[in-house]
């Protein structure tokens, strides 16, 4: 539903032709360092399932051949993952987390708390995603960039986590959704928060900013939130312009663009502007609905439509004041309908839950929405590795089982493909080959 800077924490049948080619026969000893066998796979390219996937994986964590396991053999040295009995599918993305954020700990109860205390938290709820099986997350907007930092020491083996992409500090405009809003003006810093700016040329240093100190994605808010004070999420709060600076500027440096963009005025803007993600498009009118489906460069709906079910139950007790439940409330229902007419209508989505706002253990849940809301649950499962590694310009990495892909790789006992909701409580996750405890 849009969690914002929080100012309390500073501020293929083909695919799967190729991949078997590229696999000795059963004659031949397989030369691999790890195989990962199960009962069947999903293949989020073609949409078919294979039965007794045998897939390999070298010393870098990529996979480098898939077979049949009942036909292939492998050496004695060749580490082997059992999954037998278990539906195998991509690990997932989630292209909306805030990684920092407890969902426990809302309103002015965050003054508890020293500065350091939010990146501290961010270890366990990075866990706590990957053993949901989100492989791969999308931080969009944290506090201390505490998203980055936390990136480094995932990717150097000081913690365990999903691959993240990380923004940094969110951009925005002085008083809007993106910017610290609670306080009075005795207790603000003087100088601007980090990432708020009032002008093109000001938003452009803000894009270069956030690249220079890691920011692989940038986060703006182009209109104001649920969330945050003296903001309404219908309201435009940057101009179509001031967006365009943002998106031209990070595309000059090859990375994209997610707008925060609830109401429908935003919404518009941002994909005029050439804005790669909308993020929630709550209140998405049809001619924003037209301009998604049609714009030639993709545009993809990040819509979080799960997360109001736990607000609306446990936020009164973290503390979350009543005029920000007010708001989850009017907006959400609307935001599902939406949901619905956007898909129908063929825009690209993507899934993205906000976990932050709610438990980051729990978004597995979220499937059960999409479905209930037009999807498929093949529809779902890709918006969740296919479409989400497609719109982070990933697909040689992440978001399917193939060959040069991480395997990145999860099991459920049942089949997601007639039950989604197998995906609330996934058995094993397997990341870059590596099985995790």
């Amino acid at each position: 539903m849009g969690y914002g800077v929080n100012f309390l924490r500073n501020a293929g049948v083909l695919a799967i032709a190729l991949a078997v080619a590229a696999t000795p026969t059963a004659a031949q000893e397989v030369p691999k360092n790890t195989v990962i066998t199960g009962a069947r796979m999903i293949d989020v390219l073609t949409g078919k399932v294979v039965d007794n996937p045998a897939i390999f994986v070298g010393p870098n964590g990529r996979i480098t051949g898939i077979a049949d396991a009942r036909t292939v053999k492998w050496g004695s040295d060749v580490k082997h993952i059992d999954l037998s009995g278990k539906t195998i599918l991509p690990g997932l993305i989630d292209m909306h987390v805030h990684l920092d954020g407890p969902a426990d700990i809302g309103g002015y109860r965050g003054l508890e708390f020293t500065d350091s205390f939010w990146g501290m938290t961010a270890v366990g709820s990075a866990q706590a995603m990957l053993k949901a099986g989100f492989t791969t997350v999308r931080n969009v907007g944290s506090g201390n960039r505490n998203d980055i930092g936390l990136k480094q020491a995932i990717d150097n083996g000081y913690a365990v986590g999903p691959r993240i992409v990380p923004a940094g500090y969110a951009l925005g405009a002085t008083g809007g959704h993106c910017d610290s809003t609670f306080l009075p003006p005795s207790l603000e810093k003087a100088e601007k928060e980090e990432g708020i700016a009032d002008s093109p040329d000001e938003l452009r240093y803000q894009v270069r900013r956030q690249r220079k100190y890691g920011a692989e994605v940038i986060k703006v808010c182009a209109t104001g939130g649920v969330f945050s004070r003296n903001t309404e999420p219908g309201q435009q709060q940057l101009s179509e312009s001031e967006l365009r600076v943002i998106a031209d500027e990070a595309h000059q440096w090859g990375i994209r663009v997610a707008a925060h963009a609830h109401g429908g005025d935003g919404i518009k803007a941002a994909i005029r502007a050439g804005i790669d993600t909308i993020e929630h498009a709550s209140l998405v009118d049809d001619e924003g609905i037209k301009l998604a489906a049609a714009r030639a460069r993709p545009v993809w709906f990040s819509m979080d439509i799960y997360n109001t079910e736990y607000t609306q139950a446990e936020g009164a007790k973290n503390g979350v004041l009543e005029d920000n439940l007010r708001k989850d409330r009017e907006v959400a229902q609307i935001q599902r309908d939406n949901f619905r007419k956007a898909h129908k209508a063929g825009v690209r989505m993507v899934f993205g839950s906000d976990a932050g706002v709610m438990p980051h253990g729990e978004i597995g849940k979220q499937f059960r929405v999409m479905v209930e809301y037009g999807m498929t649950p093949l529809e779902a499962i890709q918006a969740a590795t296919r479409n989400g590694a497609q719109a982070l310009g990933r697909e040689k990495d992440v978001g399917a089982i193939a060959v040069g892909r991480f395997a990145d790789i999860i099991a459920v006992d049942g089949d997601p493909l007639t039950n989604v909701r197998e995906l609330e409580s996934v058995d094993a996750v397997v990341k870059g080959g590596k099985l995790v405890e």
